[in-house]
């Protein structure tokens, strides 16, 4: 199943809220807050990821001159690595 980008927001206020309520704790599990925290990194990046890709279709796209769709492609290998 893909995840729109409204879906993969609201698991990442998920995760954070998660994550405060950990850091409220005094009897907290610091392994698992730092789990916790790998993972909303890794969302947010996936999540930047998508939304890069989808506003390069937007703006580069739409226009449909040659040279914009070249640098689009080139944009989004960049911002994969």
């Amino acid at each position: 199943m893909i995840k729109t980008t409204e879906q993969r927001i609201n698991n990442i206020i998920g995760q954070l809220e998660g994550s405060k309520k950990m850091l409220v704790d005094k009897k907290r599990d610091c392994f698992a807050l730092i789990m916790q925290l790998k993972a909303i990194r890794s969302a947010m990046s996936s999540l930047m990821d998508k939304v890069i890709s989808e506003e390069m279709d937007h703006c580069f796209l739409d226009s449909k001159s040659s040279n914009q769709t070249k640098i689009a492609k080139i944009m989004k290998e960049i911002i994969k690595k």
